[in-house]
């Protein structure tokens, strides 16, 4: 049973296991092809960088950053270091990521909730807490060799990035430059997504559609695979050389009061090459309250979502995961029940 809930060990699998297939509605289709504009953000001018910001992500969703501060070779190394990993024996890759009891670090194949999916998306993940690393660090792998030494590097710069465009949207919205500061941005998670090659890409997902239940998520994509949902039509996210791929979360969707929508995007398998994606996804501590900035509630303006605790959402969110009108509607009402219905 292992083995078959391990994508990566069906090397010799001819077809798309039924468990795996989508209903034909959610299959992928023939998607659109569209220039996302690219974000520059070597400038001192932050109101006009914050403007730019608004202004693709309100057409597009999805940023692709360049400029970003990032080292291209620690990037690189981090991509070679996991794929190194996801190359591992399934038996390996379990044991380097068992050894916390409170599981912070975890390896999975679909998602971290397979037994209760109706459908499984076509990949494995290794997902961990990465601040503050002292806590973390000695629960990640130790194999393959230097994987904490680099990792570790890369978790540093993505946290340095991921503050500096929180203080551009934060001072953007008028919400001053440390609102996502501390408690606000205190549990960041890296994800490794590992898509193996697929015998049909045209009948599974690697990823369903769904939106980040986070603040941002910075990440970087070999392949492409990414798409985004808009005006209706699934829209190609292609990779540009040194880019970084940034996309709101629900969080930010309900600290914003809609202001800044949450990205709904999914990912497509393919049947010629493997695809593996590094994810900085940016949460709030557990018992922050996540609810509409008091600063931008008005007459005019009234909230549109409700308060509710950080820890509260995330346990709520998987049931709903998969359809973002039902998320909206758990976020401005107190009954997942009637959500779910």
């Amino acid at each position: 049973m292992a083995q078959m809930k391990n994508v990566s060990n069906w090397k010799d699998v001819e077809s798309v296991p039924e468990s795996y297939v989508f209903p034909s509605e959610k299959r992928p289709g023939v998607p659109v092809k569209m220039t996302i504009p690219v974000l520059d953000f070597d400038t001192h001018d932050q109101a006009l960088l914050f403007q730019k910001i608004l202004n693709i992500t309100q057409e597009f969703r999805f940023l692709q950053v360049i400029n970003h501060g990032v080292s291209k070779e620690l990037i690189n190394e981090t991509m070679k270091i996991l794929k190194e990993f996801h190359a591992m024996s399934l038996e390996d890759k379990e044991r380097e990521c068992s050894k916390d009891p409170d599981k912070s670090c975890k390896f999975y194949t679909s998602s971290q909730y397979y037994d209760n999916e109706q459908t499984h998306n076509w990949r494995e993940a290794l997902t961990f807490k990465c601040h503050p690393l002292d806590k973390y660090v000695h629960f990640w792998p130790e194999k393959p060799p230097k994987f904490g030494e680099v990792v570790e590097a890369y978790c540093v710069e993505m946290r340095n990035f991921a503050c500096k465009i929180l203080e551009v949207i934060s001072e953007g919205l008028g919400l001053g430059r440390d609102y996502f500061e501390n408690e606000m941005s205190e549990n960041p998670l890296l994800t490794i997504n590992h898509y193996p090659p697929c015998p049909n890409p045209s009948l599974t997902l690697g990823l369903f559609p769904h939106c980040d239940p986070d603040l941002i998520t910075i990440s970087f994509q070999d392949v492409n695979g990414l798409q985004v949902f808009k005006d209706g039509q699934w829209i190609d996210v292609d990779p540009i050389d040194d880019s970084l791929l940034i996309n709101f979360g629900y969080v930010l969707e309900v600290i914003s009061n809609g202001k800044l929508k949450a990205t709904e995007h999914r990912v497509v398998t393919n049947s010629k090459t493997s695809r593996q994606s590094l994810n900085y996804l940016v949460f709030p501590g557990n018992d922050v309250t996540i609810e509409p900035a008091k600063s931008l509630i008005d007459e005019a303006n009234p909230p549109q979502y409700r308060s509710i605790k950080c820890n509260v959402f995330m346990t709520e969110y998987f049931p709903m995961s998969r359809d973002r009108d039902v998320v909206i509607k758990y976020l401005a009402s107190t009954n997942l029940n009637e959500c779910l219905k």
